[in-house]
């Protein structure tokens, strides 16, 4: 069963779709389902999140069917099934991170941003969550922060405090 999180159905600009059809038409006639992951990204970028409405209207656009949208958008982490933060902070939670502390930039995340993993703060600019490996494991603990994917290496509470206040200061 999909589980996201719905909120009113949103509607696409005339600036996205015209992204849409830039993406698009990079595919050969029929093969136009490969457009999926970057129109997704697109939709990412512009809420945040991915919305089962936005689903719903990346399929018509397609001319395929919903579930192969939800197939996608479920499989891939990459793709917040609900609202996030402006900024979306990732920390692997894999064992060598976690052997060097990840746990406790989660939990200090927590403490920091008052509110909880998955959650987002009542600015609307953080949320975070734990994750699979990020591909540093002699660097860790490691965060990267979505949408833009920025990657942060041998973090301490000290550097993600900073890290954090930079972030509101953007």
């Amino acid at each position: 069963m999909l589980k996201v999180e719905e909120q009113t159905p949103v509607t696409f600009s005339s600036e996205l779709l015209a992204k849409f059809d830039e993406i698009k038409s990079r595919y050969p006639e029929g093969k136009q389902k490969s457009a999926l992951l970057p129109l997704l990204h697109l939709v990412q970028a512009e809420f945040l999140w991915v919305p089962t409405s936005a689903m719903d209207q990346v399929a018509a656009y397609l001319n395929i069917q919903p579930i192969e949208v939800y197939e996608v958008a479920t499989f891939y982490t990459m793709y917040f099934l609900k609202p996030q933060g402006k900024y979306a902070l990732e920390v692997c939670r894999t064992g060598p991170c976690c052997l060097v502390g990840a746990e406790k930039i989660l939990s200090h995340l927590e403490d920091k941003l008052g509110v909880k993993e998955g959650e987002v703060t009542p600015d609307g600019l953080f949320s975070f969550r734990g994750v699979e490996c990020l591909a540093a494991c002699g660097f860790g603990p490691v965060l990267q922060i979505s949408p833009e994917y920025t990657f942060y290496e041998n973090l301490t509470t000290d550097s993600v405090d900073k890290l954090i206040e930079d972030l509101k200061n953007k």
